[in-house]
């Protein structure tokens, strides 16, 4: 018999947890990633995910890692891909790169303006231009199964919610599976934005991401990093007490856990975590929601 699939993992009656990683700068780098892989393989999750990083700078490490995973634990891995600075010709061998060391499953992304955040979105001359034909694309090649990026604050360039899910609705005519959103950090915009897709007629399964937060200004920084606000009463308990690096740690994790059980309770069909390539944060969370 043939593992479920992750669509089916999320329309199935447990909750389906993930943990998302991103590829390592050095050595020392992989050797804390594979200490928190093998951790978090032990919790058996339904699938862990990899990122690209901006304009395909992590390329080969993404698919080195991806295809590491898929060869070497029980674990299900997906690769993001981007469309960023690449063609479709380039984008066809990425695919192909990623078939070859045994990974099915694609997070298709159109990713963030080469100058970064703020910056125009300009396409590559022989590119994509939007996530949808990234996905079109993706299926053309193969058995993959593709899911796509969600925004529940909506998309930095986007004018409203509403238009966010168009553009979901859209992915899944295009062949999309399943959403992973950005980073929640209040429960009401993901639901918000799941009963818009719903009342469009899609039955998108979207998994929220969350990420207990470790640092303090962790919370700040990703919020530069991926253009999406923060929720006033987490950076309200956070800011309480930034002094007590113990105490941030703990209000995180107590963060994280509450919102998780309520994304739980609401119907989400998942949790994506966040990992930052460390575990421990991560499966303290996990271990709560198990109660």
């Amino acid at each position: 018999m043939s593992a479920a699939t992750i669509p089916q993992l999320l329309t199935g009656e447990r909750t389906a947890y993930s943990f998302e990683f991103f590829p390592p700068k050095d050595d020392a780098s992989e050797a804390v990633l594979w200490e928190s892989i093998r951790r978090i393989e032990q919790v058996r999750p339904a699938f862990v995910s990899v990122t690209y990083g901006a304009g395909g700078s992590t390329r080969d490490r993404t698919v080195r890692v991806t295809g590491r995973i898929a060869r070497e634990t029980t674990l299900t891995p997906m690769a993001h891909l981007t469309c960023v600075g690449s063609s479709v010709s380039e984008l066809r061998q990425i695919v192909g790169e990623f078939s070859a060391v045994g990974i099915r499953n694609v997070l298709a992304l159109r990713g963030d303006p080469a100058g970064g955040l703020g910056q125009p979105w300009t396409p590559h001359p022989e590119g994509l231009d939007h996530a949808d034909e990234l996905v079109t694309l993706v299926r053309s090649l193969g058995s993959f199964t593709v899911g796509v990026a969600a925004f529940p604050d909506k998309h930095p360039e986007s004018g409203t919610l509403e238009d966010d899910a168009e553009v979901l609705v859209r992915k899944a005519d295009a062949g999309a599976e399943f959403a992973v959103t950005q980073m929640v950090t209040d429960v009401d915009t993901y639901l918000r934005l799941r009963d818009l897709v719903a009342a469009r007629g899609s039955d998108l399964p979207i998994v929220p991401a969350l990420m207990p937060v470790t640092r303090y200004g962790q919370l700040q920084r990703m919020t530069e990093l991926n253009g999406q606000p923060l929720a006033e009463e987490v950076l309200r308990r956070i800011e309480a007490v930034k002094d007590d690096p113990a105490e941030v740690r703990r209000e995180g994790i107590r963060i994280a856990t509450e919102h998780g059980r309520r994304l739980i309770a609401e119907g989400a069909p998942g949790l994506h975590f966040i990992t930052m390539n460390r575990s421990t944060a991560t499966l303290e969370v996990f271990a709560r929601l198990q109660d």
